[in-house]
């Protein structure tokens, strides 16, 4: 009996073997010939830029903060807030909740680094007796209301001391608000004792808009970094300060 077969049988599983040789040739030709991501900070980091600037600098969205230039305790203290829950914000909280401690150093470290310009401060936009009122607590504080000026902590030049102490220059109003806020009903937190929280309980609305008035619009000084660690004494003992 003759045996006859198909060729069509015969040609199908060749084809489609060729077929498969061939991908397989074509990935291999095109991972060799696609460029490799870098593996550098400025790479990583771009999960942040994406919101707080290119290079930290912070971006019109009042919301956004700088982080360029501030002491990379401040900032490894601010991941780990967002990481364990302290600061609520969504975006945050869920970009940091599975990386090490190691991971969060680096990061801070990256942008305590970056020295991009200031932005031109705003304009005031609240009335001139708010305004005064705010520079007043800034740089006086209230003794009635047993309120520490602002800087006390964060320097004559608001730009914060080394380690973990942020500078308050270059932030919106309404950011400088609602952090304040923030800190006064306890939705922020930090490691105890909470000093911010202790100040911010003093302060009524009214100065609360005062301060955050006067402070955006205060200018960056020529040479924004912060002050030397323990160049002052502070007021407070804050838990989130090493001692």
């Amino acid at each position: 009996m003759e045996l006859r077969v198909s060729s069509r049988r015969i040609f199908r599983p060749l084809l489609a073997l060729l077929l498969i040789g061939g991908a397989g040739v074509f990935s291999a030709a095109q991972a060799q010939t696609q460029p490799k991501a870098p593996d550098t900070m400025e790479a990583r980091v771009q999960g942040c830029t994406a919101c707080h600037g290119s290079h930290g600098q912070g971006t019109d969205n009042d919301y956004f903060p700088r982080l360029a230039g501030k002491p990379a305790d401040y900032l490894y203290n601010q991941l780990q807030n967002f990481r364990e829950g302290r600061r609520k914000y969504p975006p945050m909280n869920y970009l940091v909740t599975y990386l090490s401690d190691d991971y969060l150093h680096q990061i801070a470290t990256y942008f305590s680094q970056q020295r991009p310009p200031y932005p031109q401060p705003a304009k005031a936009a609240a009335s001139d007796d708010t305004v005064k009122r705010g520079k007043q607590i800034v740089l006086n504080g209230d003794p009635s209301k047993n309120i520490p000026a602002c800087a006390a902590c964060h320097g004559k030049a608001l730009t914060g001391m080394e380690p973990a102490i942020p500078g308050l220059v270059g932030l919106h109003a309404d950011y400088i608000s609602a952090q304040l806020g923030a800190w006064r009903s306890g939705t922020r937190h930090a490691i105890a004792p909470d000093c911010m929280h202790e100040i911010a309980t003093r302060l009524t609305d009214e100065d609360v808009s005062a301060v955050a008035a006067w402070l955006s619009t205060q200018p960056a000084p020529q040479n924004p970094v912060p002050a030397p660690a323990r160049s002052m004494k502070t007021p407070l003992t804050c838990g989130s300060e090493p001692q």
